[in-house]
């Protein structure tokens, strides 16, 4: 065959195979079989082979490409990832029209706010991994994960791999092409239930390239997530990933008058994008009112058990993209769109036993085990019962049948107790009087509400449910031993946590301390990189973690953020050190009041009339830090931290500032800003940042989900702000 021959037979063979994939996924009319398509691309690949020239990294026979990755890089987003807020009945589907028709203006000259006529875009949820597909010219270059948003990881081999995404937009439109410039592609990296069961066989019997005995996916969209997590696109491609596009936009360099540009409505969105080639929810439907958004959502909850992929809901639009803009978007989320969630689903099962696990701070939490059962698509077999208040609340016995449900579809928890299946074999519960993990003494403690203890006369706590139901107070159970191997080890995780040491995961740390590298979280300054190293090649006990990827980079990258981790702020300090009752709050006015940690531990005696020169800090908290700071065995570890190289950096004076005087409570996700900077904002300006709503809060600053501090707020009628209202007070 002649060169001309055989680059024109490429071509037909590269058009014929987008022809069929287009076919097979989009319009889901296979017309050949499988046979004949592996046959036509075996076909292709030969010819590639004896013509290399005619190599193309951007066509269909190309979908697993490059070698295993060491990690994945950071993408940043040409355009905010948003999220949905959630609705969970018609009556908040209601709330949610009235609050966008407010924003809306008038359809006629004279007509009151809100007058005009809005259709809605009605589509399925998908319950997968939003993902980001970069087109340039047409051709995909480059696909990221929703991240926080605004920054997410490449993960462009994997995308590659999934024959749903077409590499090449323009053949699938010769009459009309896709216009040149960037062309940005939103949807759902999904895996089918069938596929998931399928998976789930071949790791179970030990025959998936995964290793042997791992566990199985709990649910299609952790299975889907996972695959995309892969650093080797042959084991993502192995997973038969589907993904479902809904949403396009125009980046950059797309001329007018292209189709791209003419588009007016979301539904027009959904239906080039299956012209461009993707699979879009065929269920989708433009409803006129909210009627007919509330039929469609009730005829999908029918459909949904049987429906191919996992879903959590149906999402609404504003179909018209101008009043889309017109509306725009609050902290994270856009006003236009809202995620309507189905109720939970519940099931029925036997409690079998109850556990209690040991937390870092000592504390006992109650965990009930149960029979494995089906809910909402995956298999749960224990639920946390978080105290023994909550046991006695809900009656709770060991043997009792019990209806759990999976809180926005994730986490399993007890909500009742079915008491008429008794047969009198059930047994009560009692909180252990030993520790479970190191058998050391367990004392019982009454507690507030408020984990950061306020002072006392406070009467803004509501009652719990459980305790005595009136004072607000409930009951603790906590293990007395200092050296509980249970405490040290959640411990050890709270501390690198607070550090921000984030490649020290629990597994990495477990294992250091098996093997005697560490004994204390001060040890963890002096590690080195040959500490790492030789993880991977000590033998390991039956009972030990198996550590894998210990190369020397990872090593290094490890042992650099340790370093660049040393120095920190007295209030961070103070809340990694792990003083009972003392959170990230308080840590914080303990810090302001005291400025260094030499002050602190000089006052530790702590003259109890000093209390009410300390704002928000009562004498239960005083208690415990004077004991805290008595303990030579603490300071001596504060000693060895100092010794290994942290330093604690001192609290400049704070100047009165503009918000002197004000207080301050976060609620709901910012846009502009992480809550974090919000407080060092504040801060900075003399104001205070505080956990609760009382009738002394200045200003409550409510962003994206705001929760129930803002109905306190309204309660109390404290001042509440939204995000640019926040920004102009800071200036």
């Amino acid at each position: 065959m002649e060169k001309s021959e055989v680059k024109k037979r490429i071509q037909k063979l590269r058009s014929e195979i987008a022809r069929l994939r287009n076919a097979y996924h989009v319009n889901n009319a296979p017309n050949v079989t499988d046979d004949v398509y592996d046959s036509l691309t075996r076909e292709l690949k030969s010819l590639l082979a004896e013509f290399p020239e005619f190599e193309d990294m951007n066509a269909s026979e190309n979908r697993v490409a490059g070698k295993p990755l060491d990690k994945f890089e950071k993408v940043k987003h040409q355009t905010r990832m948003l999220s949905l807020n959630d609705a969970f009945s018609e009556q908040e589907l209601l709330d949610w029209e009235k609050r966008i028709k407010k924003l809306l203006p008038p359809s006629r000259p004279g007509e009151g706010r809100g007058g005009e006529v809005i259709n809605y875009f009605c589509e399925v949820k998908f319950d997968g991994l939003a993902v980001s597909l970069i087109y340039e010219n047409g051709k995909f270059v480059r696909g990221a994960t929703r991240g926080d948003g605004f920054v997410g990881e490449d993960i462009t081999e994997n995308l590659k791999t999934i024959h749903s995404i077409p590499l090449e937009l323009h053949p699938l439109l010769p009459e009309e092409g896709v216009g040149g410039g960037v062309l940005e592609i939103r949807g759902e990296v999904v895996m089918s239930k069938k596929t998931l069961i399928e998976l789930n066989k071949k790791i179970i019997e030990g025959e998936n390239t995964l290793p042997a005995g791992r566990q199985v996916f709990a649910n299609t969209r952790n299975a889907a997530a996972g695959s995309m997590r892969q650093l080797d696109p042959r084991l993502a491609a192995e997973r038969k990933l589907d993904f479902f596009a809904y949403d396009l936009n125009l980046v950059v360099g797309v001329p007018s008058g292209t189709p791209t540009t003419k588009l007016q409505t979301h539904s027009e969105k959904h239906a080039y994008l299956k012209k461009l080639g993707f699979q879009v929810d065929a269920h989708d439907a433009v409803c006129k009112n909210l009627e007919e958004v509330t039929t469609f959502i009730k005829k999908f909850e029918k459909i949904r058990p049987n429906f191919p992929y996992g879903t959590d809901g149906v999402v609404i639009s504003v179909d018209n993209l101008q009043l889309q803009s017109v509306l725009g978007v609050v902290g994270k989320a856009p006003r236009y769109m809202v995620a309507f969630k189905y109720p939970a689903e519940r099931a029925t099962t036997i409690v079998k036993k109850i556990l209690v696990n040991v937390g870092r701070t000592g504390v006992l939490t109650p965990l009930a085990i149960f029979e494995p059962t089906l809910v909402h698509g995956s298999m749960v077999s224990k639920s946390t019962l978080h105290n023994s208040d909550q046991i006695d609340r809900l009656g709770l016995r060991i043997g009792d049948t019990v209806v759990i449900e999976k809180a926005g579809d994730v986490i399993p928890k007890i909500v009742e107790v079915l008491t008429r299946l008794r047969a009198g074999k059930e047994k009560k519960f009692k909180m252990p009087t030993h520790c479970p993990t190191c058998g050391g003494k367990v004392e019982k403690r009454i507690t507030t509400p408020s984990p950061l203890l306020r002072k006392e006369g406070v009467k803004s706590y509501p009652p719990l449910q459980g305790g005595d139901g009136k004072s607000g107070l409930s009951v603790a159970y906590y293990c007395a031993n200092p050296e509980c191997s249970a405490k040290n080890e959640r411990y050890l995780e709270h501390f690198v946590s607070v550090f921000g040491i984030y490649e020290l995961g629990p597994k990495i740390l477990r294992r250091l301390k098996d093997e005697g590298l560490i004994t204390n979280a001060a040890d963890l300054f002096t590690l080195t990189r040959e500490d790492f190293l030789q993880l991977e090649r000590l033998p390991r006990r039956k009972s030990q973690i198996f550590l894998r990827g210990f190369g020397e980079k990872s090593a290094e990258n490890i042992i650099q953020e340790i370093e660049n981790k040393k120095h920190i702020s007295l209030a961070k300090f103070l809340w990694a050190l792990g003083i009972l009752h003392v959170g990230e709050e308080t840590a914080r006015d303990l810090a302001s009041h005291f400025g260094t940690l030499e002050k602190l531990i000089s006052s530790a005696s702590f003259d109890l009339a000093e209390v009410d020169s300390i704002e928000n800090i009562g004498p239960a908290v005083l208690k415990s830090v004077s004991g805290f700071f008595h303990n030579k065995n603490n300071l001596n570890f504060i000693k060895k931290l100092q010794k290994n190289g942290v330093i604690i950096e001192k609290i400049k004076k704070q100047e009165k500032g503009k918000l002197s005087g004000f207080h301050f409570v976060l609620t709901g996700a910012l846009s502009q800003m992480s809550r974090e900077i919000a407080k060092e904002k504040i801060f900075s300006l003399g104001g205070k940042v505080v956990g609760l709503v009382s009738k002394n809060t200045s200003y409550v600053i409510a962003g994206a989900n705001p929760g129930s501090k803002l109905k306190t707020a309204e309660k109390l009628g404290v001042k509440v702000l939204n995000e640019k209202e926040f920004l102009k007070i800071l200036g």
